[in-house]
């Protein structure tokens, strides 16, 4: 059994030839400085990303790329459901949906999507529909120009994900396995800038003593055997880390424990997300319930039987989408009904796509009056910048583009992965032909960092581990597992004293 832990591949850059690390028996009596002190500890940070996140980087990184194509292959295996041939003139909404309720009777319809443009369908999006999840809708889709119902599939999210872009939005969030799952993805992105960050600082490193610098962004041909592997290594990791680090951070933002903390850090700095107010005079109250939106002039309720407009209670969703859209708001729209007496319609505008459209209001149901309004413009910075950050790591933000670079960097991140195994295959002893890993990384590192470095360290550490919890936690177990597998490797090489 080996008596030290053996040095691991991670998602980034791996460390140096052996002759630029010291053990404990050759450690400097002077204690060095500035990146020279830090080195020996960023390497044994490393050694911890290989050992164990190495494996959820790399499932993340697959399933990441298999979610990154399914956009336009959603657009071919659906194309029945989502394009028609472009007519004369399109039916009033309000008919559109009365014919989604004559062919979906079941549910309560949640949403209305107009056809963002010509030749596209308007999705009637209904929830509580008999063997669709709860978390799920079932997306009626009818074709505007004559009113004909072209198919009806589950919907997932505010991107109207389709069975299979769902699928596999799943299995790279939580591989199926619901709430657990989610912790493989939230530990892989928790770590994934640390590796990022720390194998671009082991490579550039590099330069500062052979002044080589433009070198280290090219793999040298040239190299054989383990450093050919590292130069492709470390070449491919320069040109990925900067995107690596946003898809940690991104992540992060909606991630179960993380994202809970900067969502409160948010609101705390007066960054939340604005929302509309959707409540409205009494003189709303008594009138047509609008669950499902029965008692609504040309709706349908639940069970599929026409509205009349006797009841003074609603002006109708034809007239709710004339209002948004004198109010500048422009397809695509998504339109609410009030969830309960008192409530108002909700229209935002759902285009994820650069230009952002995220201008939302409240139309009182009653009189058609716009109640309240929120501008994507007057959002807070962070708001904004969160917004723009998940649909860049979603692929919607610059469409196909935006896609194709998540693509190369999920691949980027897989091809990482594997030359960092196939490093540590190639760092094994020569004189060991059998089953054997890389030379370990000698423990100890952090006390050779500088006090004036390691007092500020430990206090910003802790303040990392408790933003992102799964990197604290896994963090603390790494290092309590070395020092118990350092104690024994150190009680294993002492003599045993006699006892008389």
């Amino acid at each position: 059994m080996p008596t030290e832990q053996r040095h691991a591949p991670s998602g980034a850059p791996d460390s140096p030839d052996s002759r630029e690390t010291t053990g404990s028996g050759e450690e400097r009596a002077v204690r060095r400085s500035g990146w020279a002190a830090l080195r020996p500890l960023v390497l044994r940070l490393h050694f911890y990303a290989g050992v164990l996140i190495a494996p959820f980087l790399l499932l993340a990184a697959v399933t990441g790329l298999l979610y990154a194509a399914s956009f336009q292959v959603e657009k071919a295996v659906y194309a029945h459901e989502l394009s028609v041939p472009v007519g004369k003139a399109e039916r009033p909404l309000s008919q559109q949906v009365a014919d989604a309720r004559k062919a979906h009777p079941k549910g309560k319809i949640a949403a209305v999507r107009p056809a963002p443009r010509p030749g596209d369908t308007t999705r009637v999006l209904l929830s509580g529909v008999p063997g669709v999840s709860a978390d799920h809708q079932l997306a009626v889709f009818v074709d505007p120009y004559t009113g004909n119902v072209r198919g009806a599939l589950e919907t997932y999210g505010s991107t109207g994900a389709l069975p299979l872009r769902t699928w596999l939005d799943s299995l790279h969030r939580d591989l199926h396995l619901g709430e657990i799952g989610r912790l493989y993805s939230e530990l892989a992105a928790s770590w994934l800038w640390v590796v990022a960050a720390g194998g671009l600082a082991l490579w550039t490193g590099r330069s500062r003593r052979n002044r080589k610098l433009r070198a280290l962004a090219l793999p040298d041909r040239t190299a054989t055997g383990r450093r050919r592997t590292l130069s492709w290594h470390g070449a491919v990791g320069l040109w990925a880390a900067v995107g690596l680090v946003f898809l940690s951070a991104t992540g992060l933002t909606w991630s179960a424990y993380a994202g809970a903390n900067i969502g409160e850090l948010r609101e705390s700095l007066g960054q939340a997300t604005p929302t509309v107010s959707t409540a409205v005079a009494e003189h709303h109250a008594g009138h047509g319930g609008p669950s499902g939106m029965p008692g609504m002039p040309g709706m349908d309720d639940a069970k599929g039987n026409r509205s009349g407009g006797s009841a003074p209670a609603d002006v109708g969703i034809d007239k709710v989408l004339r209002t948004a859209r004198a109010q500048g708001l422009s397809n695509p729209v998504e339109i609410g009904p009030p969830t309960d007496r008192g409530t108002a319609y909700v229209v935002k505008q759902v285009q994820r796509s650069w230009p952002e459209k995220q201008d939302a209001l409240a139309v009182d149901p009653a009189t058609g009056k716009v109640t309240d309004v929120s501008r994507f413009a007057d959002h807070p910075v962070l708001a904004k910048l969160t917004r723009y950050g998940i649909d860049l790591h979603t692929g919607t933000l610059f469409g196909l583009a935006n896609q194709i670079a998540l693509a190369a960097l999920a691949l980027a991140l897989i091809f990482l992965i594997l030359w960092g195994y196939r490093m540590w295959w190639q760092r094994r002893p020569t004189r060991d032909r059998g089953l054997s890993f890389g030379r370990p990384i000698p423990r100890g590192a952090w006390r050779r960092v500088p006090l004036p470095v390691l007092i500020p360290l430990v206090p910003a550490v802790g303040v990392v581990g408790w933003l992102v919890p799964l990197l604290g936690i896994s963090l603390v177990a790494f290092l309590a597992v070395d020092i118990a597998l350092g104690a024994l490797s150190r009680r294993r090489r002492t003599p045993a004293t006699a006892v008389d």
